[in-house]
């Protein structure tokens, strides 16, 4: 692969995109009707950050939020945590997606490996189907704060479920059914749910995975639960006869005579529960709130997504990344959602890319790490597929390398605008990411998120830009946790987030602000390479990895040792059955050397048969280090949180047999 040098200029977007963009509209509004006159995105965001509560009120009128009580104040306090916004206002997040309701417009496309061909769904379907659903969890008992979880894939029934759930103000909270049992009950059993909702089980690479075991032993470990609504994906309606107060769902959906009704709750009441990866220990759990997810959804998808009526939004996920409450606010603007269950690389890696074809696929959103793939595979989806509707490529999960924006533009299509992304679970939104009206340059994020002050701070806690720091937020922001469950006295959350600048939201990423307002992500902060005083983040490491050919993924950790040095590792997984020879070794060592820094090559480069990843596909740099340093596996890592824990293994071994570590 042909390297490019980070900043490289690759796009700009022509008069006729930044006239057509969402947020050129918006910026015309606020002259007209704010007398607030901006020439560029720059110019906007500042005044975004500098006046929080004027922009966050300038969204609640500009998207004509509705409430039957008027808020008193935009923002109670600029004190993080406790900051509470629009209060005295009453919402409902499914009241706002069906404003958008046209009877015969295509809402949801779906498909998956075991329901074939593209499925359109329209809103008139949607709406019958989460009216009757709602009127099923009501016979249930089902109120205003009750919890209702789901172990369901991602698939049409899944987003009915949450729009119902929402619309009775209940708590909504899912996991993918590829999770694995005790995973499941760590994060169902904090929250204690009156109603479960569940598949049989799923296909994934042409295999059938049955998960009724698990879905019993779910069942037995919720002594708060009231009702199991199933769904027999598989097709196998009488596998759910042995569970206890079940209904299916064909049953549970049966009657849509009614309207669909809206419970109106407090703007800072919450909306769902999501969990961070659980890679070490109980995974902790994250409540939103149904406003502030409502405002920061409505504004990111609309301005920075860039999302019409008439865009088909995709975006690879499960139901257990905060992906895919994203993907589902897209019916916030009207757009229609693409969804799809199974493996993105079955049979190849050119699916998605005809799946985008097939559904003329405007926003396809993905992960780093399968562009990254597509981009090693040397394949050209411009050469196979008709992609004429695509306008955007976004990605997330970890840095996307300048080469896989390159390989965008080279590969894919010439006038695309090109996002990478960076939020996370936490907040359920990005707050550095993309905006059509801008430039795209190669390996830099487009820009910081209207209303999200974000800083790079350094080891003094002071801001700075083209340097690398920490990444946080110094003012509110909407879509920050409302509160974790049953944390009662608020330590947790301060731990999580607070702990290391006071006041100050600390992410736990290192970012670089670039001189013209771009930004640069280097990866988690906490897994940094530290030699000799110098940090550098690990996704420089990949990056220079990345140009090996017979290299298909690495992992590198830093290992501090009794002598005040350390000992730093890279482990490689070596591709199509190639053989890590001296003279790989020598040019991974050249690649790091000139493309770092000679202070930042590896001790060692060792071959594994797999590297760890949470299911959510992000590398276990963390966990890996702890085990390196001699702590037990059950200890650092969630198993039931990864895709592959039996490869945990093999670092276990590392550390007893060459660095001499016993537990």
């Amino acid at each position: 692969m042909n390297q490019i040098e980070e900043g490289t200029l690759l796009w700009k977007p022509n008069k006729d995109r930044i006239h057509q963009a969402n947020i050129t509209t918006y910026m015309n509004w606020l002259k007209n009707k704010k007398g607030l006159d901006f020439h560029d995105y720059s110019s906007v965001w500042h005044w975004s950050v500098q006046h929080i509560e004027s922009f966050w009120e300038t969204i609640w009128e500009y998207f004509d939020i509705q409430s039957p009580t008027n808020y008193d104040k935009v923002l109670s306090s600029h004190k993080m945590p406790g900051a509470k916004w629009f209060e005295g206002a009453k919402v409902n997040y499914a009241e706002h997606v069906f404003r958008n309701y046209k009877r015969d417009k295509t809402a949801i496309i779906h498909t998956s490996e075991i329901r074939t061909g593209n499925q359109e769904v329209t809103w008139e379907k949607l709406y019958q189907d989460t009216t009757a659903l709602q009127k099923s969890l009501k016979s249930l008992g089902v109120t205003k704060g009750d919890r209702i979880v789901a172990y369901i894939p991602n698939i049409y029934e899944s987003v009915v479920a949450l729009l119902a759930t929402a619309s009775l103000g209940a708590i909504w909270s899912s996991a993918s059914p590829d999770f694995g049992k005790q995973s499941v009950i760590d994060r169902f059993k904090q929250i204690e749910p009156k109603v479960m909702i569940t598949v049989d089980g799923y296909r994934y690479g042409g295999k059938i995975f049955n998960r009724m075991d698990v879905v019993e032993e779910i069942q037995r470990e919720l002594p708060t639960l009231k009702a199991t609504i199933a769904i027999p994906y598989l097709n196998e309606s009488e596998s759910f006869t042995d569970l206890n107060s079940v209904t299916l769902w064909n049953q549970a959906i049966h009657d849509f005579s009614d309207e669909l009704t809206y419970e109106h709750v407090n703007f800072n009441d919450p909306l769902w529960i999501l969990f961070s990866s659980g890679t070490t220990g109980k995974p902790k759990p994250i409540v939103h709130s149904q406003g502030g997810m409502l405002v920061e959804h409505l504004k990111a998808l609309t301005f920075h997504t860039d999302l019409h009526e008439n865009d088909r939004f995709f975006w690879f996920t499960t139901t257990g990344w905060m992906m895919w409450n994203y993907l589902v606010g897209g019916l916030l603007t009207g757009s229609t959602i693409i969804l799809y269950d199974g493996n993105p690389a079955y049979p190849d890696k050119k699916m998605l890319w005809k799946f985008a074809e097939e559904t003329k696929m405007t926003i396809f959103g993905t992960s780093a790490s399968y562009i990254t793939a597509c981009m090693k595979d040397d394949f050209s989806p411009s050469n196979e597929f008709d992609l004429t509707h695509l306008k955007s490529i976004s990605s997330t999960g970890s840095p996307l390398p300048p080469e896989g924006f390159k390989w965008c533009y080279d590969h894919v299509k010439e006038d695309l605008s090109i996002a990478s992304i960076s939020g996370g679970t936490d907040v359920c939104t990005a707050f550095v990411l993309g905006v059509p009206t801008l430039p795209v340059y190669a390996g830099e994020l487009q820009c910081r998120g209207l209303g999200a002050k974000v800083e790079s701070y350094d080891d003094q806690g002071e801001p700075q830009i083209d340097a690398v720091g920490e990444l946080v937020l110094t003012e509110p922001f909407p879509a920050m946790p409302i509160y974790l469950w049953n944390d009662e006295d608020g330590s947790r959350m301060h731990d999580s987030y607070f702990n290391m600048y006071p006041g100050i939201w600390r992410h736990g990423d290192y970012i670089k602000i670039t001189g013209h307002g771009t930004c640069i992500i280097y990866g988690r902060s906490d897994a940094t390479i530290n030699r000799g005083g110098i940090r550098i983040g690990t996704s420089e490491i990949y990056r220079a990895v990345d140009q090996i050919k017979e290299i298909d993924d690495s992992l590198i950790v830093d290992i501090p040792l009794v002598n005040g040095d350390s000992f730093v590792p890279l482990f490689v997984l070596m591709k199509d059955n190639h053989e890590l020879t001296d003279e790989i070794v020598t040019a991974i060592r050249n690649q790091i050397r000139t493309q770092c820094s000679p202070r930042h090559v590896p001790t060692d480069v060792i071959p594994v048969n797999d590297l760890p990843r949470t299911l959510n596909g992000k590398k276990l740099e963390i966990p890996v280090k702890k085990i390196l340093m001699g702590q037990p596996i059950d200890v650092v890592a969630n198993k039931g949180s990864l895709s592959n824990p039996e490869s945990l293994v093999f670092f276990e071994q590392f550390a007893k047999e060459r660095l001499n570590i016993t537990k």
